[in-house]
């Protein structure tokens, strides 16, 4: 049997067994998937590489410790969303100014377009404000649609508390992302709108 025709179980036995072909058809088989999470995670594209790199160097070197207790994509997405946390609470620690991510000279986005990024950036921002905890939980749940049997062995928790991470997380969501429902209010609406009404005479005077 050749090793793209193994199961994930096959391919972390075969590495840990010495064969050196098998871990990395394991990582061709899910990178695309992992990356996903990691970058939907940091939202910056090489934080999330340099974490999916961490996160496979942790795997080949824990792979002999793998009992086969949960799926192998599992127990690899549990490496990820780690070290996605661990570098989302290292940066939390000395935060930086983000770099504007267009610059003059660039070519012009058509109105639609511009909205639609403009939305993208909002709620990526918004995930960005959640802890990191509730973050994960969303990313996985709502974003990779993963359940929240699976969701929970992955970060390793119970089920109640991917369910109640979840539900605070959408909340805050909610509060933050209000104005992308009703965008057109307040639009057009001058200041002193208030004032001049009152000034108005009433009908029959």
């Amino acid at each position: 049997m050749t090793a793209a025709a193994s199961s994930d179980g096959a391919l972390i036995a075969a590495h840990a067994a010495g064969d050196p072909h098998a871990f990395t058809e394991l990582v061709r088989r899910h990178r695309d998937r992992l990356w996903a999470v990691a970058l939907r995670t940091l939202r910056d594209p090489e934080e999330a590489a340099d974490a999916l790199q961490e996160a496979f160097i942790s795997a080949f070197r824990a792979a002999g410790s793998f009992r086969a207790e949960s799926q192998v994509t599992t127990w690899l997405h549990r490496i990820v969303v780690n070290a996605c946390l661990d570098r989302i609470r290292r940066r939390q620690a000395r935060p930086t100014v983000p770099l504007p991510e267009t610059g003059p000279g660039e070519p012009a986005v058509t109105r639609d377009a511009m909205a639609d990024r403009e939305t993208a950036l909002a709620v990526q921002s918004a995930l960005s404000e959640l802890p990191a905890e509730q973050r994960a939980a969303i990313v996985l749940v709502d974003v990779e649609g993963y359940s929240v049997a699976e969701t929970a062995k992955i970060l390793g928790i119970a089920e109640g508390t991917v369910k109640s991470r979840c539900a605070r997380g959408r909340g805050k969501l909610a509060k933050v992302l209000g104005h992308l429902r009703n965008p057109d209010a307040g639009v057009n609406v001058p200041h002193d709108a208030g004032a001049r009404q009152a000034r108005r005479p009433k009908e029959g005077r």
